[in-house]
């Protein structure tokens, strides 16, 4: 995150610490892991009326190789499968709103540092989004 964070605010690597600690503590994560090597982490938080996608990372060497797709396209077949929506939100800054929107999320919010986008339930079966 530092590249879309460092900009705004500069970097302290203890407070990014702090903050992704509390994030950590209240949140379900998951590693992403490549030939054993952890990679990136997830946030994927099962609610009673959505699921909440959040603090999606990939190392910078692992960007632009389908990896986010891949596993965006896990999550939102897991969803899909549930017939629940998915939300999310992530820096304005950041380019990833494009890999969403790829992906059928609109937005349904924003503030001067957040934009909240939604993908809402399939209508039936698999998400349009989702077909091949």
């Amino acid at each position: 995150m530092a590249p879309h964070v460092a900009p705004h605010w500069g970097w302290d690597e203890d407070v990014q610490r702090e903050i992704h600690r509390g994030h950590y503590a209240t949140k379900p994560f998951y590693a992403i892991r490549r030939h054993e090597k952890n990679i990136g982490a997830l946030s994927f938080h099962l609610r009673a009326t959505d699921i909440r996608l959040g603090e999606f990372y990939l190392h910078p060497q692992w960007h632009n190789q389908g990896i986010g797709s891949r596993i965006l396209a896990h999550c939102l077949g897991v969803a899909d499968n549930m017939g629940l929506p998915v939300r999310l939100e992530y820096l304005r800054w950041n380019p990833v709103g494009r890999l969403y929107a790829r992906f059928g999320f609109h937005e349904v919010g924003r503030s001067d540092i957040h934009i909240q986008m939604q993908r809402p339930a399939p209508a039936h079966g698999v998400h349009p989004a989702r077909r091949s």
